[in-house]
């Protein structure tokens, strides 16, 4: 029953705003659904479709297997400097703020869709201002959140996102007290969402709250418990993050299976990843290696996400791409896949991976760029350019990462060859090159 009411409720609370945006749409243009789907705390060893063999992720396959399934995206290695850069195209040391905010002066990828009449959507974990109007202002018409004005934890220290959850909708709080599983709830809003707008498009942004820790039983867990309160650990108990990929595989699963129901599969472009590396406590194994998490790390167990793209008649089917994609080119892809006008350079630092998806060489990039600091201070920041293989920090650390994958050992300058000179004189040019424009705000 509480369900049921508050679906209706989140529904009354969009028609006008939908009444209002589709009197934006232009007529007679058919304009591509986007969903977009981020898994919290998810890196690339742990979709079987690359490789690993840990968990299983049926649904996550079934795109990667229909779709272009990509083996070097890299996001940032926290949750808050991946999302700031996912939602506005742009680098990290140009518009980060701190933990668990993002500027409000930025313009998202939400403000360009709703400009262009979509209905806009934003479901899961929000972290990114405690202002009442946080999702709104920052162009959704819809929200269905955990952590927007709520904390963590509740009075008594259980967490809030998993059994009984304690939810917002639209910036009012919403507890559910009758054994409701936090990721079913949002998932179902979002499905909901979607039902709604058949006739006109919408862009759907789903920041997952799996599988970020507690590591807790799931619905399907065997000791699940519905009348827990929530998890008094912030860690958990690892042994059940099987459990909780397979979840998180289920409700992606449960999302496209609803837009399949509507005949929406052909009409919708999906790209799923992860927000940053698997947690620490963590080991899972890829191709025959073990692969321990080191979310906040910014090596490649830190950095590395699984990226899929699918899009039924569209995407093309069974592709891998090797290209080298950072999380601010999710912004201009979106854009491009849509026909809506990308940002212009510099205010935009992503590449477009548009052509990519459509089976063209496109424009990949030469190289990735991370300025990283939880803090926002520029003192405490960990900044490198990377290729697929050589990775050169700030500090002047030069790893060959395809025979040091965990950094153990820096590169020792005196002993390279040419051709290793020459990348990383190569990349010391990309690290300069964005000193110098940080260091000229004029130049941005």
């Amino acid at each position: 029953m509480q369900r049921r009411q508050f679906l209706k409720t989140a529904a009354l609370a969009g028609l006008a705003t939908a009444a209002l945006t589709r009197r934006c749409a232009k007529p007679g243009i058919q304009k591509p659904n986007i969903l977009l789907i981020v898994a919290d705390d998810l890196g690339y060893e742990c979709i079987r479709a690359n490789g690993g063999t840990s968990y299983a992720t049926p649904a996550l396959d079934d795109l990667a297997a229909t779709g272009v399934r990509f083996e070097h995206c890299y996001a940032q290695p926290l949750c808050t400097p991946s999302r700031v850069k996912i939602m506005t195209g742009i680098y990290n040391v140009r518009n980060y703020r701190r933990f668990g905010i993002l500027d409000r002066n930025q313009t998202t990828f939400a403000h360009l869709f709703k400009q262009q009449g979509y209905a806009t959507c934003v479901a899961g974990k929000w972290q990114l201002g405690k202002e009442t109007d946080s999702p709104q202002h920052f162009g959704f018409d819809e929200s269905c959140l955990w952590q927007h004005r709520r904390g963590r934890t509740d009075e008594d220290g259980h967490d809030t996102r998993y059994p009984n959850p304690k939810l917002e909708i639209n910036g009012e709080p919403v507890d559910f007290n009758n054994g409701e599983f936090g990721p079913d709830v949002v998932s179902d809003f979002l499905c909901d969402f979607i039902e709604r707008h058949l006739d006109q498009p919408f862009f759907a942004y789903y920041p997952m709250i799996l599988t970020h820790c507690p590591f807790v039983p799931t619905p399907e867990s065997s000791d699940w418990d519905p009348t827990d309160r929530g998890s008094l650990a912030y860690k958990g108990d690892p042994k059940y993050f099987a459990d909780m990929v397979r979840c998180m595989d289920k409700m992606v699963g449960k999302v496209v299976n609803k837009l399949q129901a509507l005949g929406l599969r052909e009409r919708t472009l999906i790209l799923f990843t992860g927000d940053n590396g698997t947690d620490e406590p963590i080991v899972s194994v890829l191709n025959g290696r073990q692969v321990a998490g080191a979310k906040g790390h910014t090596t490649d167990a830190g950095t590395r996400v699984p990226l899929i793209a699918n899009w039924p008649g569209t995407v093309i089917a069974g592709e891998v791409c090797r290209d080298l994609v950072d999380f601010c080119d999710v912004l201009p892809t979106l854009c491009q896949a849509a026909d809506i006008p990308i940002p212009k350079a510099p205010s935009l630092d992503g590449v477009s991976f548009w052509p990519q998806l459509q089976g063209k060489s496109g424009s990949p990039r030469e190289s990735i760029y991370c300025w990283y600091s939880r803090s926002g201070q520029e003192k405490e920041a960990r900044v490198f350019a990377r290729t697929h293989r050589y990775k050169l920090y700030r500090s002047g650390e030069f790893y060959d990462i395809d025979n040091d994958v965990l950094e153990q050992q820096p590169l020792d300058i005196t002993s390279l060859d040419a051709p290793a000179l020459e990348m990383r004189a190569r990349l010391q040019h990309v690290i300069d090159a964005q000193e110098c424009r940080n260091n000229n705000p004029a130049s941005s």
